[in-house]
This record gives structure tokens, C-alpha cells and sequence, in this order.
């Protein structure tokens, strides 16, 4: 194996052949060759414990032993076929699926990504219903085609091209910053309420479906309140509109306790998307849907690499581990420690306006004391300072200014200490230069 490039080098050489779109997290990137567990490594050999699992996709830990064996023992077996013939491990995974999705969500389309089932969900939706109008939340996102930067909600992710026609954009539920300028006492639901008030004036009436992200990942981990799902699945009922959980990044034991972010609103979606966390790394998405949906899309549909042997043998290791491990115990658990925590981080620094998620799917949003001005350099600040002391940490929100914590699912409490402890000498630092000036 060839000796790596020096993170000098492979920078010079990234910008040379690489598009200027594909933006670094860090203004100084290290260059990460190795990962093992919860930790990374970069070319000089120092370990970074990783609180961001490539972007909410290492679920069960980098180079993860038992997912590492089945992945390999497919490589040496059947490396790719396609959809339009038959292979064992897509059609496992599909029944693996139907055991641990909700109700009776149980026939499948295995995809490559997350845009891609976002795309599938959509198609079959439309043609399920016979209708064409789709409603999305504010601040979503879903992809990164043509059709899902238009259900996307956040100008940062969209290009300045024509968007997809029929998308209609409801409020959503972001508690700290209240469209309605209410408080969680005395808000009545206003951003479910929105909604029908969407349908009813963006919409023929008829929309064909809703998608949502039970917690909004990119757009900063924003959580709506306990009964805001069920609140919303009644108005879509009473219009005939269908609902899609959009499960990439909630998906997989994530938010604790359940294998599914909807779950912990009681809420039975009819359509599921799902990516990330399924395959560890590897490139894999799904859409689920109940049979009465599946039964409408009779037309051929073809994936060149969707279902990929190699791709579904690994998802199937992937959900295997989080269940024999309980690793879904373990993200609730850690968790509530994480979460505890940063609330004790937020009565030290007033730069932290709000401390929100489940499980290990959280964020931390910097904002001034006084006016919830989004302190977006401080935050890429305290990202910055964190890398600089070996922990990996993420970034989003609209404006930035949300610190995102989402590592592997198999992180320990003192996994979790070491970052809140990172994070208070970062926070020390930002919040001293942001008093001087």
C-alpha cells in the first residue's frame, strides 16, 4: 500500500482535481486514513475520537468486526448483479426490514442513498394516490438531486436552478425559535396547525404525501414537541394525504430506545426512507411502504446498484449488531448523559441558547444571550478548536450555528466526557474573545 499523502499534499491535490462544491468541514482538515470503533487516524497516526460518525452513518462503529466480516465474505462471493436479477442478500435485507419497521410497513426498494429512496418515496406516493402536490417542513432536507434540493428547505443545499414543481413549505417545529413567537406552555400546536393551513392555501387540497424528518438533521437537530406527529398525522388523515418518515439520520437506533426516530411520537408512518446508519459506510438506502401502496406501482422500475450484494449483506450485519449489542439502550443511555451534560454546559455560557435531540442524535445552538443572533463564527470556532484537541464534532443549521453531536452508536460515558470536556475548553476560549469584542 502506498505511503499517504501528507495532509498538505492531499489538500494541494483535492483542489486541484475535486470541485470547489464539495466544501471542508474544517478550514485546517486533517486527513483521516484509518478508523477503528468510535476513533480516527490520520496520516501521523493521532486518534481523533469521532462525535460525528461521517455525517450520522457510522452507526456501529468504523471497521466494526462482525460487519467487516460479512462485508468481505460478500466481496469473495458476489460483488454485483442489479435489480432485474435475483440475489439473496436484497431480499434478506428486505425481510429484515419488515421485522423492525412499524405497522405493517413491509415491502421494500433497496436504493444507493438516501436521495434516492426520498425519490422513490415520492414516485410511489404519487402514483399510490393518483395526486402530484407534496408538502415538506421548513429548514428540511432531504437529498441532493434535482426533485430532493426542492423538498429541501434551506438555501445552503440548493442550487440556483428551476426547482420541481408542486412542493408546498409548512413551518416546522423549532421550539427556540417559534414562528409563532409562542413558548412550549402556551402554543397550542401552532406549527401543526400550520399545516392544514398549508394544504388548504399552497395546495389544490389534495396533496399526494408528507415528508419529514422526525428530528431535522441538517437543519440543526430541531425536535418538535411529544405530540406535535400526532398532531400532524390527523390533518394529513383528513385530507387523504399519505405520510413518509424520513428516517436517514434518525434511522437505526439513533434516537435510543426505538430503531426508529417516528417512533418515539407514537406516530405509524405509511411510507419510510431510510440510508446512513444502514450500512455503516457503504453506500445503501431504502424506501418501505405498506402493501397497499407497493400494490399501486406495478410499473417496471430498475437500479443498476440498488440492492447490492455487498451493499445488503452488510446492512443485514449492521442491524444484526445493533440488536444483539443493544446499541439502541446504549444511545439512550449515553444520551441522557450527553444531554445532561451540555445543560450544565448551558448554565456556564450563555452563548448556548438551546440544548435539544434525543438519544445521540443532538445539537448545541450558539446564539447571543440577549437577541438569538445566530453566532455562526463562533460556532465553526468551536468546531475548529475541538478538531485541534482530537474530537471530531459537527455543524448545521441554517445559519451554523448548531454543534452536532451524532457519533457511533457504541460511544461510552467516557467517550461522552471527553467531549463535553473538549467542548468546555472550546467554549472557554470563544466565549472570552466574544466578551472583548
Amino acid at each position: 500500500m502506498a505511503k499517504p499523502l501528507s495532509r498538505e499534499e492531499l489538500k494541494k491535490k483535492r483542489d486541484q482535481y475535486m470541485v470547489p462544491g464539495l466544501k471542508h468541514l474544517y478550514a485546517e482538515p486533517p486527513n483521516f486514513v484509518r478508523g477503528k470503533g468510535q476513533f480516527l487516524y490520520d496520516e501521523k497516526g493521532e486518534e481523533y475520537l469521532d462525535m460525528f460518525a461521517g455525517i450520522v452513518t457510522v452507526s456501529v462503529g468504523h471497521c466494526n468486526d462482525k460487519v467487516l466480516k460479512a462485508t468481505i465474505e460478500q466481496l469473495q462471493t458476489l460483488q454485483h448483479t442489479s435489480t432485474v436479477f435475483m440475489t439473496q442478500p436484497m431480499v434478506d435485507l428486505a425481510e429484515q426490514l419488515a421485522k423492525i419497521t412499524p405497522g405493517n410497513l413491509s415491502k421494500s426498494y433497496i436504493t444507493n442513498s438516501g436521495t434516492e429512496a426520498n425519490e422513490a418515496a415520492i414516485s410511489m406516493a404519487r402514483v399510490a394516490t393518483g395526486r402530484h402536490e407534496v408538502i415538506v417542513l421548513r429548514h428540511s432536507y432531504h437529498g441532493q438531486s434535482h426533485l430532493a434540493t426542492s423538498l429541501t428547505a434551506n438555501h445552503n443545499y440548493r442550487q440556483p436552478t428551476m426547482p420541481a414543481s408542486g412542493i408546498a413549505f409548512a413551518e416546522n417545529a423549532y421550539c427556540y425559535r417559534c414562528p409563532f413567537k409562542k413558548t412550549p406552555d402556551n402554543c397550542s400546536l401552532e406549527c401543526a396547525k400550520d399545516v392544514e393551513r398549508v394544504i388548504q392555501t399552497q395546495t389544490s387540497g389534495q396533496p399526494a404525501v408528507m415528508i419529514a424528518e422526525p428530528i431535522q438533521g441538517v437543519g440543526g437537530a430541531i425536535t418538535p414537541p411529544d405530540e406535535y406527529f400526532q398532531a400532524v398525522k390527523k390533518i394529513l388523515e383528513k385530507y387523504g394525504v399519505l405520510f413518509i418518515a424520513d428516517e436517514v439520520q434518525t434511522g437505526f437506533g439513533r434516537t435510543g430506545k426505538h430503531m426508529f426516530g417516528i417512533s418515539n411520537w407514537g406516530v405509524q408512518p405509511d411510507m419510510m426512507t431510510m440510508a446512513k446508519g444502514l450500512g455503516n459506510g457503504l453506500p445503501i438506502g431504502a424506501c418501505i411502504v405498506t402493501p397497499e401502496i407497493a400494490d399501486k406501482a406495478q410499473k417496471a422500475v430498475i437500479n443498476t446498484f440498488g440492492g447490492n450484494p455487498v451493499s445488503s449483506a452488510t446492512a443485514i450485519a449492521v442491524i444484526e449488531t445493533i440488536l444483539e449489542e443493544k446499541l439502541m439502550d446504549n444511545a439512550k443511555v449515553v444520551g441522557d448523559h450527553l444531554i445532561e451534560g451540555l445543560k450544565d454546559l448551558q448554565k456556564s455560557f450563555s452563548i448556548i441558547g438551546d440544548v435539544r435531540g434525543k438519544g445521540l442524535m443532538l445539537g448545541i445552538e450558539l446564539a447571543d444571550p440577549k437577541t438569538k443572533e445566530p453566532l455562526t463564527q463562533e460556532c465553526a470556532k468551536v468546531v475548529e478548536l475541538c478538531k485541534e484537541q482530537k474530537v471530531v464534532i459537527g455543524k448545521g443549521g441554517l445559519w451554523g450555528n448548531t454543534i452536532r453531536i451524532k457519533p457511533p452508536l457504541n460511544i461510552t460515558k467516557q467517550d461522552a466526557d471527553r467531549c463535553l470536556k473538549t467542548m468546555q475548553k472550546a467554549l472557554e476560549s470563544v466565549s472570552a474573545v466574544t466578551a472583548k469584542a
